[in-house]
């Protein structure tokens, strides 16, 4: 069985460490922890991972993220996987720091990343989102996700960018339900 399982962010430098970029941490954790190596490809980074007799094509969309749709259509497409067996990791303002959903379906909740994946294949696949907490002052939301961690964010960021990566790992060897049951209580 294959999954792709797609962490999104934006590319170049300049993004590499802000809140935005969350997805791409998580994916970077599945890759690391599999000692897998990325290969840029169209409309994205590849990197191929195994995970109890399951194949994981892990993807940073190199589209930007308003452009994420056209990056995840290609690969599903690509690698011939069924979109039940799609997860979307993103950032999330309405969560608090370090909380994370996983849910099978759901909107956008004003997520440009997951606005343009829901025009291209509609919303009925599964995302994590990560939260990066609302600590911004009115019409600050753009530069909040795009700025950068704090330090007691950093201190904090491994734990939940690994607990993030076995969640992944678990929706692929277990299933969506059980991952809920398991993974949604912290």
């Amino acid at each position: 069985m294959k999954y792709l399982i797609a962490g999104l962010g934006n590319i170049g430098a300049e993004y590499e460490n802000t809140r935005h970029n969350v997805g791409f941490l998580v994916v970077d954790q599945l890759a690391k922890d599999a000692e897998a190596t990325w290969e840029s490809e169209h409309w994205g980074s590849i990197a191929k991972i195994k995970h109890k007799s399951r194949i994981f094509v892990l993807l940073k969309p190199s589209t930007y993220m308003n452009r994420s749709g056209k990056s995840v259509n290609y690969w599903l497409q690509k690698e011939k996987i069924p979109v039940e067996n799609l997860l979307v990791i993103l950032d999330d303002l309405n969560l608090e720091f370090g909380k994370q959903r996983l849910r099978g379906k759901g909107s956008d909740g004003g997520h440009n990343g997951l606005k343009d994946i829901d025009q291209v294949i509609g919303n009925n696949y599964a995302r994590l989102r990560i939260g990066i907490g609302d600590d911004f002052r009115k019409g600050q939301q753009v530069d909040y996700v795009l700025g950068e961690w704090s330090k007691e964010e950093n201190e904090q960021l491994p734990d939940i960018i690994k607990y993030a990566a076995d969640t992944a790992k678990s929706f692929g060897a277990v299933g969506l339900a059980h991952t809920m049951n398991a993974f949604n209580k912290k």
